[in-house]
């Protein structure tokens, strides 16, 4: 439990101690006076936000140091959790902010995060004040708090591993089917590149090859004309061989006794000769040259379906290649999760029966736990001076999810005769206040928390009521240790611990000061709140009254 807070430095508190017990506990004082600010500190060593404006005017930081004692066992397993020492069972919580902004945690003096606190500081305190008083305008807790109340979460955990396994199923199997959809894809295509280069079984660098070819044979026909036109030049009649023969027939009987017209005689024959040969050639050339139209359609078509598929695929006739060759490895590697689908789809109709039947059992759990929630509330409502109150659940169900199958909100009638009608319809704040404190009072020996803070958990509230909410907060502090910011006197005179909170102006600076109360700051105390500053003689005895009164009950 929280058995003392130091605070230093903290908004208008200079520096205070504040020693608490482990029952009820009060604190009073004028409006302003700086009861938020203890709520704020306690929020601090829990690891809540904090802004460099608490800081006191001129310090360089605010301290808050809260002394935790009679640690439980859940509270000492998370702190050897998390490797944190608690001799005597006890540890320390300090929060250090800076007025330049920045903030530093520790417990038991070992450095700690935000988040630490506010995973250990979440089982040391439940702080109750007015913004919470929401939950229960919000349906969607309704359900957790009647859990809270059953104390017992065996079928909602037992519900919720299966409904995880559920989840983690259909999550796989959902993947797994889109992998085969990806992999069924992926073997489309693969077969389709298959398909389109296998049929042409296509060798490297054949599309160059065969667009030679095909130039070539294009160029046949004319080809062999040029060639007969040339040898028919040559050697056709009145061709060049033709005139050398006149030529040599026109000189040859001058040659006799001219050497050099002998020579050239001698020439000109050999050109016959050559040009003879060079036209026989040319024939035999001319000859050879193939004139297949049928050849030269086949190597279009084969040129068009090369380069059509180079341009599918992006690539050039040698990639083509390879990616043939690299589609034929692809495709044999891969696997089918046929079998692991059949096998998850199964797992996951059989889960869906277990979660079902878990789901059912949590929702009539919860069906029982809803009556008895609705007659032990009424009756705290009772005796909170809402004597025809009925406080029903409307428990239904619905579609699965990690809660179970079922949801639940709390009703109220809060006038004898009228329909139950949702709490955030009708309910007034006070009406708020009293509800939420009779739900605090009825799961207040259901959990582990050792200490709740109600922060004007009066709202709304006074007279008789008023009264009632105080012997409430008693009662409960019998089980937890109750800390309690209150107005109202009816409240105060009820605490085994009455602190004050009042400002003081020293020095031309002002400071608010906590005081723990003896008898007679008591008295001097309630007779403030009932009366206001300088209470008659009259309003001290009926301060001394109430508080005798306060101590029989």
């Amino acid at each position: 439990m929280l058995r003392e807070i130091y605070i230093k430095n903290l908004a208008v508190i200079k520096e205070a101690v504040i020693p608490l017990n482990n029952s009820l506990n009060i604190f009073t004082g004028e409006t302003g006076a700086g009861k938020s600010i203890l709520i704020n500190g306690i929020n601090a060593v829990l690891g809540q936000r904090c802004t460099k404006d608490i800081v006191r005017t001129g310090c360089d930081k605010a301290v808050i140091t809260a002394l935790f004692t009679d640690l439980s066992e859940d509270v000492k397993s998370k702190l050897d959790e998390l490797g944190v020492a608690h001799d005597g069972d006890e540890i320390t919580i300090t929060r250090e902010i800076s007025a330049d902004g920045g903030s530093v945690a520790r417990i038991n003096s070992r450095t700690a995060s935000a988040s630490l606190l506010k995973e250990i500081g979440a089982m040391l305190i439940n702080i109750h004040g007015q913004h919470d008083n929401q939950v229960l305008l919000d349906s969607e807790k309704h359900l957790h708090i009647l859990d809270n109340f059953g104390g017992d979460n065996t079928l909602l955990e037992q519900y919720r591993e299966s409904f995880r396994e559920l989840q983690q199923t259909a999550r796989k199997l959902g993947e797994l089917k889109k992998l085969e959809q990806s992999r069924a894809e992926r073997s489309r295509y693969l077969n389709e590149v298959i398909e389109d280069i296998g049929a042409l079984e296509l060798e490297e660098n054949e599309d160059e090859q065969l667009e030679k070819d095909y130039e070539t044979a294009k160029n046949a026909e004319r080809t062999i004309r040029a060639l007969n036109s040339a040898v028919q030049l040559i050697s056709g009649e009145e061709a060049v061989i033709e005139m050398l023969t006149s030529a040599e027939s026109t000189i040859s009987g001058y040659t006799d006794n001219n050497e050099k017209l002998n020579a050239l005689y001698e020439r000109l024959c050999a050109a016959e000769i050559e040009l003879s040969d060079i036209s026989s050639e040319l024939a035999a050339v001319a000859d050879r040259v193939e004139l297949d139209s049928g050849k030269l359609e086949l190597m279009s078509d084969r040129l068009s379906e090369i380069n059509r598929l180079k341009r599918k695929y992006m690539c050039d006739c040698n990639e083509l290649c390879k990616l043939y060759t690299d589609s034929l490895a692809e495709l044999s590697k891969l696997d089918s999760s046929a079998d692991e689908i059949a096998k998850l789809s199964e797992r996951k109709n059989e889960l869906l029966h277990t979660v079902t039947a878990h789901a059912k059992a949590l929702f009539d759990y919860r069906e029982e736990l809803a009556k008895s929630f609705s007659e032990r509330v009424t009756k705290e409502l009772e005796f909170l001076n809402m004597p025809n109150v009925v406080i029903a659940v409307r428990h239904e169900k619905g579609k699965l999810t990690l809660n179970g199958m079922d949801t639940a909100e709390f009703l109220i009638s809060a006038n004898k005769g009228e329909e139950p009608k949702p709490i955030s319809k009708i309910a007034s704040g006070g009406e708020l206040s009293r509800i939420m404190l009779a739900l605090k009072s009825v799961i207040a020996d259901k959990d582990s928390i050792p200490t709740m803070i109600f922060d004007e958990i009066d709202t709304g509230v006074s007279g008789k009521a008023a009264q009632k909410i105080g012997i409430k907060l008693r009662e409960i502090g019998k089980v937890r240790q109750v800390i309690c910011v209150t107005h109202l006197s009816q409240i105060a005179v009820m605490a085994d611990n009455h602190l004050m909170i009042e400002k003081k102006v020293i020095d031309e600076r002002t400071e608010t000061h906590v005081t723990q109360l003896d008898f007679d700051g008591r008295v001097s105390e309630i007779a403030r709140i009932m009366g206001g500053e300088n209470p008659s003689r009259l309003m001290l005895d009926t301060a001394v009254e109430e508080l005798e009164k306060a101590s029989r009950i």
